[in-house]
């Protein structure tokens, strides 16, 4: 039963972090919106492929909810109806949630493809909640926390459909990723109980306060990253997509706060491991700790010093993610085994 438990929590965790490289990628591609409404994209459960289906046909057969652009706005079908030689905006009524009606069926498939990439992990939670009904009687904290993550993830779903509507509205995104966060450290949470494995060696209290601190800050820096981010795609819109020498060119204050806080995050983290290593403590953990933050440091200066190459911006965001999910880990290991000096 453990062994099946913890499978299912695994292929959960992986399915999540398939959803946050999905919407990384979303990013990068400017695809937010190539599903304009939701959860159908178009109206449709499986999206068009190209423009022509979403564009008025005489003598046609239209479902309830399906959508066209007329006028570039989008038209949402009243009932099911067949047309007649002529438009009749009598069966059509304008889509309330926002005025955006573009397609581009790069952004409807990239966009797509993460929200299937969500459905599978939402699948996977409920499969995992479901099994975990088995631990009420003895470990009443797994089923407890597995349907938390079931009811996280619809919040997770909601904030989706929200960011949509709002034409991807900064401060919802970064909702959305710290969202996303959490339900990574609640699966964690679950595979770390469920494993019930001992851990070699002890921490004391002062590195145990010094990792959970350093988890804080690897969430302000996510947190101050996507504001940075925002501002890139806002030159983006003013400068173009060719001219990449010109996105940093006046950064916001909060990218140089971003910039520097690194240097903090990094000296903290490498105390934290002299800690570890001088006490011979298990540092298997903090040495994956500082390849990530490594491969980040890398990542956010070839971002700055050779203009944002091919899948920087995503990779970036990617190893930040799975940076604070190991040192998550590395939480909850440090309490486990802490030391009272």
């Amino acid at each position: 039963m453990q062994q099946t438990f913890l499978r299912i929590a695994k292929i959960s965790l992986i399915l999540v972090y398939l959803v946050i490289i999905a919407g990384a990628v979303v990013r990068m591609t400017g695809s937010g919106m190539g599903c304009p409404d939701w959860p159908k994209c178009f109206g449709y459960y499986i999206p068009p492929t190209d423009s022509s289906e979403l564009e008025w046909k005489e003598e046609w057969q239209y479902q309830k909810n399906q959508v066209i652009i007329k006028d570039e706005m989008l038209r949402v079908a009243k009932t099911n109806f067949k047309t007649n030689t002529s438009y009749d905006a009598s069966n059509w009524e304008p889509y309330t949630k926002h005025d955006y009606a573009i397609f581009n069926v790069w952004h409807t498939w990239i966009e797509y493809i993460n929200r299937l990439f969500g459905a599978l992990a939402g699948l996977a939670t409920f499969v995992l909640a479901l099994y975990s009904l088995r631990y009420w009687k003895k470990k009443k904290k797994l089923t407890i926390t597995s349907w938390l993550i079931v009811f996280a993830m619809g919040f997770q779903a909601w904030l989706g459909a929200t960011v949509v509507y709002s034409v991807l509205e900064p401060v919802k995104i970064t909702i959305h990723m710290v969202m996303a966060l959490v339900i990574v450290a609640m699966l964690l949470y679950l595979i770390f109980k469920a494993s019930d494995r001992a851990i070699d060696g002890s921490y004391d209290k002062r590195t145990a306060l010094l990792v959970f601190v350093a988890l804080g800050c690897t969430l302000i820096q996510i947190v101050l990253g996507t504001q940075v981010r925002q501002f890139v795609d806002e030159q983006i819109d003013l400068v173009g997509e060719q001219a990449k020498n010109l996105w940093l060119l006046e950064p916001t204050l909060q990218f140089y706060i971003h910039r520097s806080f690194s240097i903090f995050v990094v000296l903290l983290n490498l105390y934290i491991a002299y800690r570890m290593y001088t006490q011979l403590q298990n540092h298997s953990k903090i040495n994956w700790v500082l390849i990530l933050i490594g491969l980040e440091i890398v990542t956010g200066m070839l971002m700055y010093y050779v203009d944002f190459p091919f899948a920087s911006q995503p990779l970036h965001l990617v190893i930040a993610s799975i940076l604070f999910g190991v040192q998550f880990y590395l939480v909850l290991e440090t309490n486990k085994q802490k030391l009272v000096v």
